[in-house]
């Protein structure tokens, strides 16, 4: 069973609201290939590696959460290199590249953030920029949250721990979002959950007394594009796989 391309992106767009973002890439189609879809490929980051996997399984379409962005590719267009080599085996092989950024962050029933807030045990959530921040069940220790995490997501975070000793009120914005401590502190959160520390805000929490946690920017961000594909597997009844290109940050 096959399904025309524009259809599965007419769907996704719709679903993801990609209209409602400005984003620093196209959401949606990003490389145009083959018209019918009968095998799916997602995956977390475009890689040379993820292309050559799809195209042993003879995928149609990849769908990713970090695609091609805006500057990855030199203005006037110039082809060379590692991005040269992703072309041409993507065109080569005539596989569409659809991808969604801040969509699958921020999508409220399937995206990262919310995914991550709900695996963490976070109820009653709200919106938090492209992320959520909400409550605990029950006030828990700081240490046994970040083993939760840990265990949860299959990671060893790198922790600033310089908040309360007993944590309730959570905040969470995936991927490289170190900068929206800021923002959690203003939420009310005793923790931030997020996938980056940048050097500057190590002592910028220690200041603030906020804990964070850096669980990884590609692990925090795996959650969002496999229920995304699992959507479109149950939607269009064709074969979707996620394929898992470990990376540690």
């Amino acid at each position: 069973m096959s399904v025309k391309r524009d259809k599965i992106i007419e769907y996704l767009n719709n679903y993801l609201r990609v209209k409602d973002f400005e984003d620093g890439c196209v959401n949606g189609t990003q490389i145009e290939g083959k018209e019918d879809v009968s095998k799916i490929v997602t995956g977390v980051s475009l890689s040379q590696r993820l292309i050559s996997k799809a195209v042993k399984k003879k995928a149609d379409m990849i769908i990713v959460h970090h695609g091609f962005f805006s500057g990855a590719i030199p203005s006037p267009l110039q082809l060379k290199g590692i991005y040269k080599n992703r072309i041409k085996a993507i065109l080569f092989n005539d596989i569409n590249i659809a991808g969604y950024h801040f969509p699958l962050d921020a999508h409220s029933l399937i995206g990262n953030n919310i995914s991550l807030a709900r695996l963490f045990g976070a109820k009653r959530c709200k919106p938090f920029d492209v992320g959520f921040v909400g409550q605990l069940g029950k006030e828990m220790s700081f240490d046994k949250f970040v083993s939760s995490v840990d265990g949860k997501l299959g990671v060893k975070s790198f922790v600033l721990p310089y908040g309360k000793k007993k944590i309730r009120k959570v905040a969470v914005i995936s991927g490289g979002a170190s900068p929206y401590y800021v923002q959690a502190i203003e939420m009310g959160a005793d923790v931030f959950v997020t996938g980056d520390i940048r050097e500057n805000i190590v002592r910028e929490a220690e200041e603030s007394g906020i804990n964070i946690i850096n669980a990884g920017h590609y692990n925090t961000e795996k959650l969002g594009i496999q229920n995304l594909g699992k959507l479109v597997k149950k939607k269009f009844k064709i074969d979707v796989e996620f394929i898992d290109v470990p990376c540690e940050v």
